[in-house]
């Protein structure tokens, strides 16, 4: 009575409040008819499959779930096409009458949008959209809760539209500013709930950078404490908050399914049950302008977990806006589920992407690319495939970090771009050295052979007796372990697109071990009984052959270390290729010193090849060795020169 009678003095604005906070509840109510409308389009066309279940979103918007049970469980495809669904005239009715409710606050706070909704639902009436049936086509139903990419009007974007009025009527009439949430209505238990998510909202509200979005409004409706939030500027995702006591339920529709998804994970930690995402897709009833609408409840313990829960989700909201976008620019660089992942843990640490975009997205990584490594990472070609899986990942993780520790501090753009491109060039460097330990590897099995060839010759030399073949077995195990971890070396290089002088040490030390492992084999077949004056210089070769594989693994481990700037480490690795040289210098006269004594005579055949090939085998693997050493020189050298 009281709100006739202020209706018929003219005073209707002090009812606004009220009128826009059943707006909403109709609005929130229209929305779960709508959604009972596509899932009952959904369950005639696969009535095998278990029905859409909307109790969530029954309890929510304050609807009977029997009804929308009915309607959605009773619906079947007729033999004409068309859909019949009980209790349909009804139901149409209701999501008329809702309409109506939306647009009578509309009205009264912003007569001329209300008149144009008004005039706009009785067009849609008059196509026969809410005609009173108990039948329907499934394109009508397409047509009444789609939203056309084409701009064409449809009961769907009436209510959006009306949703956005009622918003800023919601936030023009504010009875008060509660901790920046637009409120009326509240009772003295409500403002915890309210101050809880607006903590969270304040917490993280900075890292949206001057995007729009993020305005809240809060009303007591009935029993239920109402907390609205409209994330950005996307038409059909927000959120609304149903709070009664300690529960709180969330409803939140978005038109991206994995971003909606993802909102869900944000909250792994607290005892949300959420409705399945999948069962909201409005797939058979429209294909253009679907959204998607996602239930979460959360029976709190106390109204400590309640504020716990609600400051969390306020602190969410803020990772939503441009999630889409960051998700397509990172997918340029990484995997898909990679992407996503780069923003969850972006979320979970409060660093966000919206910096990321304002200084550039895509350009930004591509900048760094360009100016850091344009020779190791091809047009159009992934970080993942160049740095590896993990590197890539953290590198994005860095980029998004840096980036909104310099827009929240004001550093400068052009230090943002250096110390990204420094970042990609350390990541670089540390595969090279990764690449470069797997020559050290290498290194240490060309020493293995080389150690068990100095063993055989002093055995002889001491006179005691010696297993060839076993010596011989050894060696070549020790080679087909070479072989698999230079064909692994070779692999990587090519992934990560790596410095070709990597390939020629891996190539340089395998043909090494090759040598070896054949001097090994000729070892095992020298007779017994071999003078001390041919061990003598034999022993000598293969001293040096161990001395060369001790080199090369020290050269290349100082080669490793070198990109970070030691100058000692490079010097280290310069002075290891000058021993490289000396020892192929020395293990050439240890081999002269062999073929004198066999072409001075007096040896029989057997003894005389046997010795002169292992002389001659060993001699070519501190030749390959000295190679070897070379082309670590030029990798050094060009290290320092960059």
């Amino acid at each position: 009575m009281k709100a006739q009678i202020i209706e018929q003095l003219g005073q209707s604005e002090i009812l606004l409040p009220s009128l826009v906070a059943e707006g909403l509840a109709a609005n929130n109510r229209v929305k779960v008819r709508m959604s009972a409308l596509q899932a009952a389009a959904q369950h005639a066309r696969e009535p095998t499959q278990a029905p859409i279940d909307l109790s969530a979103e029954c309890e929510a918007a304050g609807l009977g779930l029997a009804a929308i049970k009915s309607v959605v469980g009773g619906a079947r495809l007729g033999a004409n096409g068309r859909i019949a669904i009980p209790e349909l005239a009804k139901l149409m009715e209701g999501v008329s009458d809702d309409v109506k409710i939306m647009i009578r606050a509309v009205e009264i706070g912003a007569p001329s949008d209300g008149q144009a909704a008004m005039e706009r639902l009785a067009l849609i009436e008059a196509s026969g959209a809410l005609a009173p049936t108990e039948d329907v086509e499934p394109a009508a139903i397409a047509r009444l809760t789609g939203v056309s990419a084409t701009g064409g009007d449809s009961l769907h974007r009436l209510v959006m539209d009306l949703h956005k009025a009622l918003n800023r009527l919601a936030a023009d009439c504010a009875e008060e500013i509660l901790a920046g949430a637009h409120v009326h209505g509240l009772r003295d238990e409500d403002r915890p709930a309210v101050e809880a998510f607006m903590r969270g909202l304040a917490r993280t509200e900075p890292l949206k950078f001057g995007h729009p979005g993020l305005a809240t409004t809060a009303a007591r409706a009935g029993a239920r404490l109402i907390i609205q939030n409209d994330i950005g500027t996307t038409d059909a995702h927000v959120l609304v908050l149903s709070i009664e006591g300690t529960s709180v339920t969330v409803t939140h529709t978005d038109v991206h399914f994995i971003r909606a998804k993802f909102f869900t994970r944000l909250f792994d930690k607290f005892p949300v049950v959420w409705s399945g995402l999948e069962a909201k897709k409005a797939e058979g009833a429209a294909a253009d302008g679907a959204f998607y609408l996602v239930t979460g409840r959360l029976e709190g313990e106390s109204v400590e977990e309640r504020d716990r829960f609600l400051e969390a989700i306020g602190a969410a909201l803020v990772f939503l806006i441009d999630w889409n976008k960051a998700r397509k620019v990172l997918r340029l660089w990484v995997g898909k589920a990679d992407a996503i992942g780069i923003l969850d843990w972006a979320a979970r640490n409060s660093i966000g992407h919206r910096a990321f975009l304002e200084l550039g997205g895509a350009e930004l990584v591509a900048s760094a690319v360009r100016h850091a490594i344009p020779t190791r990472i091809g047009f159009g070609e992934r970080l993942d495939s160049s740095l590896g899986r993990d590197s890539a990942v953290d590198f994005l993780r860095t980029v998004l970090r840096v980036s909104t520790e310099a827009l929240l501090e004001g550093r400068s753009v052009r230090l943002v771009r250096d110390s990204i491109e420094a970042d990609l060039v350390r990541r670089l460097e540390r595969v090279e050295s990764m690449l470069l330990a797997i020559v050290v590897r290498q290194c240490g099995l060309a020493r293995e052979i080389a150690a068990a060839l100095v063993a055989n010759i002093a055995e002889r030399r001491s006179g005691r007796p010696v297993n060839g073949a076993a010596m011989a077995a050894f060696a070549r195990r020790v080679e087909e372990k070479a072989d698999r971890i230079a064909i692994e070396a070779r692999n990587e290089v090519s992934r990560f697109g790596a410095d070709a002088n990597i390939e020629e040490l891996v190539n340089g030390v395998e043909a090494a071990i090759d040598e070896l492992e054949q001097a090994a084999f000729i070892a095992s077949l020298m007779p017994a009984g071999v003078e001390a004056a041919l061990l003598r210089p034999l022993s000598e070769l293969c001293a040096a052959a161990v001395a060369g594989a001790e080199a090369a693994a020290s050269g290349v481990a100082a080669a490793a270390e070198a990109p970070e700037g030691r100058r000692a480490d490079s010097e280290d690795a310069l002075a290891a290729v000058a021993r490289l040289i000396d020892v192929e210098h020395a293990a050439d006269a240890s081999e002269r010193s062999v073929t004198a004594l066999v072409l001075s005579g007096g040896l029989d055949l057997t003894t005389a090849l046997s010795v002169l090939e292992l002389a001659r085998a060993i001699e070519r693997a501190t030749d390959r060795l000295a190679g070897f050493g070379h082309r670590l020189r030029q990798h050094v050298l060009a290290d320092l020169a960059a």
